[in-house]
């Protein structure tokens, strides 16, 4: 299938130094696709050029069979894409159901109290998020994904400081939205988890990014394997 979006030998540099130089990306209808690399490879800012959050320095971005030179975030969230960064998606201010509420009346959503069934966000709707533990404060934000019901989700380590259950239960979610047709792309370090749910993995290493196809494929690519995984995957699986 065509990808949705499509981030072309985009370059950026920050504070000096250059954190891309030709990093590409595709988010696909109907799968999984886990972006990885190392600390400072520039996985996280090459999803924040895809989601329009940061203006690339060069290359081009397509999304829903339109070319944007310069993205922005919230002409790209219009078409149907949903960015989770990698801090609180929600204000402190309002409750999870306020919040979800206005996610919905804003995209003409689903069901909010549906959503947060979903998500094991439920019976904490009418709590602040600073109320919440870190697992359920990432619950919420997948709540606000299912009342969203995008097209394209590009989720930055959205495993970040959650307990294996969470992170388990999220990781289902990912999958089932992307069964539906939704283009998912998830950055993060949990490797066997990521290299269990993924249809696709995309090596970010160097500036630049790899299209290793299957994790069978990318498990299998000596490079990636060395540079990468090490030993880490194969002794936790």
């Amino acid at each position: 299938m065509m990808p949705l979006l499509v981030a072309d030998c985009v370059s950026k540099t920050l504070r000096g130094r250059r954190i891309l130089s030709a990093g590409s990306l595709r988010a696909v209808p109907g799968e999984l696709r886990a972006l990885l690399g190392r600390n400072g490879a520039g996985k996280s800012t090459l999803l924040k050029i895809a989601a329009g959050w940061i203006q690339p320095d060069g290359g081009t971005l397509t999304f829903d069979g339109r070319s944007y030179q310069q993205p922005r975030l919230p002409t790209l969230a219009e078409r149907g894409l949903f960015y989770l960064p990698d801090h609180d998606l929600f204000s402190h201010a309002y409750s999870v159901r306020a919040q979800l509420e206005m996610f919905r009346r804003q995209f003409d959503g689903d069901s909010v109290e549906k959503s947060a069934e979903l998500a094991g966000i439920a019976d904490r709707l009418d709590a602040k998020p600073l109320d919440l533990s870190g697992g359920e404060r990432r619950r919420a934000e997948i709540a606000a994904i299912l009342v969203r019901r995008p097209k394209c989700l590009l989720a930055d380590e959205p495993f970040r400081g959650i307990a294996p259950k969470d992170a388990e239960d999220m990781t289902h979610v990912f999958r089932e939205l992307a069964s539906t047709g939704m283009a998912v792309v998830i950055t993060g370090h949990e490797v066997p988890t990521l290299l269990a749910a993924a249809d696709h993995v995309t090596w970010c290493t160097s500036g630049t990014t790899h299209e290793l196809g299957p994790p069978a494929s990318a498990v299998a690519n000596d490079a990636f394997g060395r540079e990468y995984l090490g030993g880490s995957y194969s002794s936790q699986t």
